[in-house]
């Protein structure tokens, strides 16, 4: 502990006029003592449970175990509410609110009394947005997941989130599995409080949580219902007030080293493709220099660690019970920057240096990796020279280099409306291509880039196609799957200008896409081209395609690039 300061928060209940009076007395209509306004750290916590998003509806009770945390500490504890984005559910998809959360996080703790923050996030959109909105204000903040769902069980055998969906739906459309099984599946898959457990974008994010500092150690893995999450709710409580005390900021842990472990480990670990967006745009708030090269020349060569669906067989009460992160971060050595602070004040060196495998059929050694390539390919070309992202762990090798006929959707009705017509020009070699579902063009970019596949193929056996978008994919999902095409097709990318019949050659090993079509007739086609946008004439839609930026920059809003401190000019009274 440092020497007691003034904290931001005396700028409220710290006032001996007018203002200080209103301030107080109506906080006490809660039944606040006086001494809770005595100088104490003001924790706010950020809750964003929600039952429209059951991955987060169990939050009220992590909330009330740090609040237990804090007030131990010598704290006081201000639970607030912030928009809580579902991925099941949320239409047209969560992506486009992430941003929106951002501000409703920055505002929330920039315009009340807050001196340090714990963030309650765990379904997809809900940790970057946390993360994005308390690195705009840079005040002390810890951050504590949700956890994942207990395994899923049907018929025998484990069945993870997200995967068994793809993986149940294609074989229902190819006649494999009845709608009466399929229907029963359901229960089977979610049978408990939390987010997805597979290695999807929640698990992903818990995941980089953890690898940035932010998190306190085994913060991603343990299970939702684990009495040891609430353990770690109840230690977040206590460690942030002391955070507070030392003036432990967002901006003294969310370093360049820590970005540049949290790609390590998501290499390792066989991470969503989503957390490349993610961390570009939380990043960009903390004012780090971090691109999208930074993923490949960082990444490129982590082998993968971990046997986790959807690129391998274990799920995340496996990976906890194994060890969990902590061992993913051991074995990668000198690939990780020892020394990055993290928020228990220790290194996440001094974290992870006596983490020990209880289950290398679950977690590999880096000599023995469970796959040799796990890190994130960075594509460019002249179909996407901003750059375009696949994740090789999920894909099918065969496939990595290839020449294909392309097979275009417009859009993702377009998509719909065809891909089940039998009449439908395509075999195994081709390349499905879909436009317009990109940050501007959808709007939100959602996870429609794993496209399923045409029934006539999925008859042959075939469960792999390579596929491009501009749009995201699950990270639950699998396959030779290109998302993040930059420039997206509706900000005038060359993938607008694509035509069936075109020839588009893939080569991952030289990370390069390219559509075999002359620049001249690539000039006639954007003669004749006019952007497909969504209908976005009033509110938040308008402001999201007017100001989004690119995937290649996280498509956070230009607007929000850069953080902004807590300083509030003026008073309220």
């Amino acid at each position: 502990m440092t020497e007691k300061r003034k904290l931001r928060s005396q700028s409220w209940f710290g006032k001996m006029d007018k203002a200080g009076f209103i301030y107080r007395s109506w906080m006490k209509n809660q039944g606040l003592p006086d001494h809770v306004f005595d100088g104490r750290p003001v924790i706010g916590i950020c809750n964003t449970w929600s039952e429209l998003n059951p991955c987060n509806a169990h939050f009220r009770d992590i909330a009330d175990r740090v609040k237990r945390g804090v007030w131990e500490a010598g704290g006081f504890p201000l639970e607030f509410p912030v928009m809580s984005t579902g991925e099941p559910i949320m239409r047209p998809t969560a992506m486009l609110f992430r941003n929106l959360v951002s501000m409703d996080v920055e505002e929330s703790i920039r315009g009340n009394p807050i001196d340090g923050v714990v963030l309650l996030g765990g379904c997809d959109k809900t940790t970057p947005s946390l993360l994005m909105g308390a690195a705009s204000c840079d005040i002390p903040a810890i951050f504590v997941s949700g956890g994942p769902m207990l395994n899923g069980k049907y018929r025998g055998t484990e069945i993870g989130s997200g995967t068994a969906v793809w993986q149940f739906s294609e074989e229902m459309r190819s006649g494999q599995m009845s709608p009466e099984e399929f229907f029963a599946a359901e229960s089977c898959m979610s049978r408990s409080a939390g987010h997805c457990m597979t290695m999807g974008t929640a698990s992903t994010m818990a995941s980089m949580v953890e690898a940035l500092g932010m998190g306190l150690p085994t913060n991603a893995a343990i299970p939702a219902v684990d009495s040891r999450r609430y353990a770690l709710a109840h230690t977040a409580g206590r460690r942030i007030v002391e955070m507070v005390h030392e003036d432990l900021t967002i901006s003294k842990i969310m370093t360049r080293e820590a970005f540049e472990n949290a790609v390590r480990v998501n290499g390792a670990i066989g991470g969503s493709t989503n957390a490349v967006i993610h961390l570009l745009a939380i990043a960009g708030r903390v004012g780090v220099e971090f691109s999208l090269e930074d993923w490949d020349n960082l990444g490129k060569e982590v082998p993968c660690l971990l046997n986790l669906m959807p690129s391998g067989q274990y799920l995340m009460e496996d990976f906890y019970y194994a060890g969990g992160l902590p061992v993913i971060i051991r074995e990668l050595g000198d690939l990780i920057h020892k020394d990055a602070l993290t928020v228990n004040g220790k290194t996440i060196g001094e974290n992870v240096k006596d983490a020990e495998c209880f289950n290398r059929d679950v977690i590999f050694p880096l000599e023995n990796p469970f796959k040799p390539e796990g890190g994130i390919a960075v594509l460019h070309g002249n179909l996407c020279p901003n750059g375009a992202v696949l994740k090789p762990s999920a894909a099918t090798p065969a496939l990595m280099k290839h020449r294909g006929r392309a097979v275009v959707f417009e859009n993702i009705e377009d998509f719909h409306t065809r891909i089940d017509d039998e009449n439908l020009d395509v075999d195994e070699s081709c390349i499905l291509v879909l436009k317009n579902c990109g940050p501007k063009g959808y709007p939100g970019m959602p996870e429609v880039g794993n496209m399923p596949l045409p029934p006539k193929v999925l008859r042959k056996g075939i469960t792999d196609m390579i596929r491009i978008s501009d749009a995201r994919m699950s990270g639950t999902a699998y396959g030779t799957v290109i998302l993040h095409v930059s420039p997206e097709a509706a900000a005038g990318g060359n993938l607008a200008l694509v035509q069936n019949g075109d020839f588009i050659e893939l080569d991952v090993e030289s990370r390069r896409l390219h559509l075999d079509v002359s620049e001249d007739e690539l000039a006639q086609r954007r003669a004749q081209w006019t952007p497909e946008l969504p209908p976005a004439d009033r509110g938040y839609y308008k402001l999201y395609v007017e100001r989004v930026l690119g995937a290649d920059k996280g498509a956070d809003f230009d607007f929000l690039v850069g953080k902004s401190g807590t300083v509030v000019t003026r008073d309220s009274h």
